[in-house]
């Protein structure tokens, strides 16, 4: 039995042999796991034992941000072989579903989700994994960054949902992960700047030096000060709500342009109020954001052409037998913290 980070229970992880039910299929494939990256939720459902309705009910494997090494392939698989480099989309959709074939397969309700109970992650030595969701990694792409795709795949469906055009000036609030990957994403889909806004000075002066990023510590100015500065008092083309904090979502009309947008990637852990009235007055397009569909092959694309460097984004990586130590440290939240990574045995 393969030795895996198991979440036993809300505030208890250990690293152990689990029994797992890892069937091959034919259009399968199976991955030596090399690096996890630790995300928000698996910490949320250490810390608190549940995310909305899903709820940990029995031990759970953690992790759904993930490289490692093809080493077995289904007899339908033609496009992945054996030592390929590959990173996998975690949500398992079913193909024939409404959601799928209109092309949103990311709100199939019967969407299987690695980590997300009860459906087990990926901090375990090798899974399988359906090839259609598993993607190559180009020489010019590290087991590391392949691990950083899929919150920039989150950024990426920000920033299509934003329909940005070119020279658009966006905000960002939140300098978290998702905050950050989303920046990245405006810019990369061509805003000509993008204001970052949060609280955490040392977040902000990570993301701040990237070119094209300018930040707004919320402690000294006001998010709709910074913004109407920088647009002539005309406010953003497109503002991306990335906190989940309640103030940010009932200030969001105040810091779009007339007929701009706004997009909702963070998640309130309760229902927050919004001002209704203030988003019609501006007639401004409001889009939400659930996880992504269709875009890890351009995300993959963006960080190989050199477009997007993730990679000052990772804070720390640690052996797999420092693994629940990392999970502590993350739910420090400390501020010098964007992304920590786990690096499997043997990797």
């Amino acid at each position: 039995m393969p030795r895996s980070l198991v979440l036993e229970r809300k505030g208890q992880l250990s690293l152990r042999e689990i029994a797992l039910d890892q069937p091959m299929g034919p259009g399968d494939v199976r991955i030596a796991v090399h690096t996890v990256g630790i995300c928000g939720s698996d910490v949320h459902y250490y810390t608190h034992g549940r995310i909305g309705p899903f709820v940990v009910e029995a031990p759970m494997i953690l992790g759904h941000e993930a490289s490692g090494t093809v080493t077995e392939v289904g007899a339908e698989v033609t496009h992945l072989k054996p030592g390929d480099r590959v990173c996998m989309e975690p949500g398992i959709p079913d193909p024939s579903s409404r959601a799928s074939k209109m092309g949103i397969y990311n709100v199939d309700p019967a969407v299987r989700f690695w980590a997300t109970p009860p459906v087990h992650g990926c901090l375990t030595s090798h899974v399988v994994h359906p090839a259609a969701f598993t993607y190559r990694l180009p020489d010019a792409v590290s087991f590391a960054e392949g691990a950083m795709v899929e919150p920039f795949a989150i950024g990426m469906q920000a920033a299509l949902r934003a329909r940005i055009q070119p020279g658009d000036i966006a905000m960002v609030l939140g300098a978290g992960p998702i905050g950050m990957m989303t920046a990245l994403a405006a810019l990369a889909g061509g805003c000509a700047k993008v204001l970052v806004a949060d609280l955490a000075q040392p977040k902000l002066d990570i993301i701040g030096a990237y070119p094209g990023i300018e930040t707004v510590n919320i402690r000294d100015m006001p998010a709709g000060r910074a913004i109407a500065q920088a647009t002539d008092g005309w406010g953003a083309d497109v503002v991306f709500e990335c906190s989940g904090a309640a103030p940010a979502v009932l200030g969001l009309p105040a810091l779009a342009r007339p007929g701009g947008a706004v997009v909702l990637v963070g998640m309130p852990v309760d229902p927050v109020p919004m001002d209704i009235v203030g988003l019609q007055a501006r007639e401004l397009r409001v889009e939400t954001v659930f996880r992504y569909a269709n875009v890890y092959d351009r995300a993959i694309a963006l960080i190989a052409a050199g477009r997007i460097d993730l990679k000052p984004l990772i804070s720390d990586t640690v052996d797999f037998e420092d693994a629940v130590a990392a999970f502590d440290r993350a739910a420090e939240g400390r501020e010098t913290d964007v992304k920590l990574q786990i690096r499997m045995p043997g990797a």
